[in-house]
């Protein structure tokens, strides 16, 4: 139990007043419900010459309402919430009473007073010796009752209390102090949580408009946590840099939102699995005219059979080596349609071969087997995308720039657009959208380009390629750095730190765990 402050009577305006304008001012400054409820209370306890305290605050869930309260463990303890002493709204205790009727409230507790259960169970756990309470309702701006604080005497309650006068003016005007700063306080912490879901949300749909970038919003705030929480212990090269709570939320929210401009990227680029995908995968296509043209070399087979069936067993060798031939092309076709890091050149020059043969269509028109729009796509030398259409998925970072730029962000968000947008930007000048250099970015901006580009190494869902272990995505991320395309000492940290072990161990399949010493990436 906690030792009240020296006895000063309430009464004197002189010494109270300004401490309680400095209360009123302490109040204001605090940014989290417990701290402002623990400087609102030890005042409370000041005024009233209380031996200990704790506060009731409302709590409006999904399920149920109720009030929770805010306690200190121990005696001079910061206040935390205590579950076990939860109570609803439809009970009959005296917190329940000074709730609904908005009315302070003294109770001496005599030998013969009988008290609710709930609320003796509450005296045994946080005032066993206690003589006297006090319920003082706790408004809101607009009136409301939010909370309740409760105070505890071991002894008679001072006769100024009693009477609720005299001293009830001054501490009626610290009770609308802390009422306001909570209501104020809720409301801001109301509305961050509900920019915070609205931000998640946003990346949700981002990722389910395209199962093969799913979850990628979602996984990259957590490398860029990491990593920005090396930065912040490393001495060495990043001594300068640090986050405090503000920058810390404008870092975690720049990363919620750095594909927002994907909202605005065609489904049929956005989703194209494969190189021929456009609202199908038109390899069933080709596939049919393979089928085609195998008709009708056994047709010509049989046709030939009938008029020389002499030379059948030569005719049947030839047929067999033609479908040989035709299945081991469809298979290549079916393989380099799912893309890849990278196409040989003479695999592009086959799939021009194949493409001039030949086939006839239901109309008896004799065509090439592959269209100029196929045989272009299937010759894409990396992934599955046309340079046409990763234009149009690059444009996605100059939609992010606008979305995010046409919103009024607080001054303490003011950098989410340049962190946000700048994962795609390199080193050396030649990234996109803005072609900025390292000079010109700022550090969470570099270390953003890297979150993403390892999220996408290593992702399991992308379809023209199979996840990359850990040995191959650090391998491509070696090469990016040497040739200025990542920051030299974020890669560097990235590596000591071990954030790709740590977040591989959590997000990636154990097969691509095969880096235990990334010594030989750095």
């Amino acid at each position: 139990m906690t030792t009240p402050e020296p006895d000063t009577d309430v009464r004197d305006g002189r010494d109270v007043l300004p401490r309680l304008l400095r209360v009123a001012q302490h109040l204001s400054e605090q940014k989290d419900v417990p701290r402002l409820m623990d400087a609102l209370l030890r005042e409370a306890r000041f005024l009233c010459k209380a031996d200990t305290g704790w506060v009731w605050l409302y709590r409006d869930g999904s399920q149920s309402e109720g009030l929770f309260c805010l306690a200190s463990p121990a005696a001079g303890g910061a206040l935390r919430e205590d579950p076990s002493l939860y109570r609803p709204l439809n009970g009959d205790g005296l917190v329940e009473a000074c709730f609904a009727d908005g009315e302070p409230l003294t109770v001496v507790l005599a030998d013969d007073q009988p008290l609710p259960e709930k609320d003796r169970a509450v005296l045994a756990a946080l005032a066993l010796d206690c003589q006297a309470v006090q319920l003082w309702p706790l408004y809101n701006h607009e009136g409301r009752v939010t909370g309740v604080m409760q105070l505890a005497y071991q002894r008679e309650v001072p006769r100024h209390l009693q009477r609720l006068q005299n001293g009830h003016l001054i501490f009626q005007s610290l009770l609308t102090y802390g009422g306001t700063a909570l209501s104020n306080l809720t409301q801001v912490q109301d509305l961050k949580a509900l920019l915070d879901a609205f931000i998640k949300v946003l990346a949700q749909a981002i990722d389910a408009k395209s199962p093969h970038t799913s979850a990628h919003c979602q996984r990259v705030p957590v490398i860029t946590e990491m990593l920005a929480q090396a930065a912040c212990e490393d001495q060495d090269h990043f001594a300068d840099f640090s986050l405090d709570e503000d920058g810390w939320y404008e870092l975690h929210v720049a990363a919620w939102l750095h594909d927002c401009g994907k909202l605005a990227t065609p489904d049929s680029v956005l989703d194209k699995s494969t190189k021929l995908h456009t609202l199908h995968d038109r390899i069933d296509e080709v596939a049919s005219r393979f089928a085609a043209l195998r008709a009708e070399i056994c047709f010509r087979y049989e046709r030939d059979c009938l008029q020389t069936p002499q030379l059948e067993p030569s005719l049947r060798e030839r047929m067999e080596q033609e479908i040989s031939a035709l299945t081991g092309d469809l298979t290549f076709l079916e393989r380099i349609n799912r893309g890849g890091e990278a196409m040989a050149a003479e695999d592009q020059q086959r799939v021009r071969d194949i493409a001039h043969r030949r086939w006839t269509d239901a109309w008896g028109q004799s065509k090439p087997l592959l269209n100029e729009d196929e045989v272009k796509n299937l010759c894409i030398p990396r992934g599955t995308l046309t340079p046409e259409e990763r234009q149009i998925i690059n444009g996605h970072m100059d939609v992010t720039l606008d979305m995010l730029g046409s919103l009024p962000f607080p001054p303490q968000l003011r950098q989410v657009p340049e962190y946000a947008g700048g994962h795609h930007e390199k080193m050396d000048g030649t990234g996109f959208p803005l072609g900025l250099t390292r000079e010109q970015m700022s550090i969470p901006a570099r270390i953003m380009a890297i979150a993403d580009v390892f999220e996408a190494l290593t992702a399991k869902e992308r379809p023209y390629k199979t996840p990359l272990k850990l040995s191959e995505a650090l391998a491509i991320m070696q090469r990016m750095r040497d040739n200025d395309h990542l920051d030299p000492d974020l890669y560097r940290l990235f590596i000591r730190s071990r954030v790709w072990r740590d977040y591989g161990k959590k997000h990636l399949d154990p097969v691509q765990l095969d880096v235990d010493d990334a010594s030989a990436f750095e």
